[in-house]
């Protein structure tokens, strides 16, 4: 078991985001221990997804299938595996089998593909419906007017577990715009709920903009070079 605590930079971001997520919770009136913080660990190597988790972090999320296997199997302990790039369909079922989360979940056929690949002796794979705020060509995702029929149509598949939504909005020229993106998420959020949709789950926000997510209701947050620094 990795349990020496670790003095490196990657500790010291660590340190210094959960710091500023209880001053943006305290202010917000919210509970930081209802707020998740994933690592965002593309790109990462091994040896710093370790520096992370012996730092506190035991949610990480990967974007490539092939990068993260080796990952899995390395890391070991009680780590959640989120898979948040795009699912592709052919690699749906290779995301079933080793993952904890799915958050891009963006069509019925997806979600059939990892409920049916989803091995029998583990837990249903948790799963986001990825919401194309902005209804961006270049970007996955559903449309908010498909959002409720997507939800209908899944939601009975007993594989799988609807936690919640995904989100990515397109960068804002102001930070008043970002936040009434978020805020106009955690609505629609909100509303779902309020028709039975009963998710715990509002991800959104990165390293740039995941005290404003907060703020306006998120609960899990992507950090990435708030944890690792920037990529080379």
């Amino acid at each position: 078991m990795l349990q020496k605590k670790c003095e490196s930079v990657i500790s010291k971001n660590i340190l210094k985001v959960n710091s500023e997520i209880n001053s943006i919770c305290k202010k917000a009136g919210r509970d930081p221990s209802k707020i998740t913080v994933l690592g965002a660990s593309k790109s990462q190597s091994i040896e710093k997804i370790r520096e992370a988790y012996i730092s506190g972090i035991n949610h990480f999320g990967e974007n490539y299938l092939q990068e993260a296997e080796s990952k899995i199997d390395s890391i070991g302990g009680d780590v959640t595996w989120h898979f948040i790039g795009s699912i592709q369909s052919r690699k749906a079922k290779k995301i079933a089998e080793i993952f904890d989360w799915a958050h891009a979940v963006d069509s019925v056929k997806i979600a059939k593909k990892l409920n049916d690949a989803r091995p029998l002796y583990k837990n249903a794979l948790k799963v986001c419906i990825q919401l194309n705020i902005d209804k961006e060509a270049s970007k996955s995702g559903i449309e908010l007017k498909d959002i409720e029929n997507i939800f209908f149509e899944i939601r009975g598949f007993e594989n799988l577990e609807i936690k919640g939504l995904m989100v990515i909005p397109r960068p804002r020229d102001s930070i008043q715009e970002q936040q009434n993106v978020f805020k106009e998420v955690k609505e629609i959020f909100d509303s779902l709920n309020q028709k039975g949709m009963n998710m715990d789950t509002l991800s959104m926000g990165m390293s740039s903009d995941y005290g404003i997510a907060i703020k306006e209701g998120s609960t899990m947050i992507r950090i990435g070079t708030g944890i690792f620094g920037q990529r080379k």
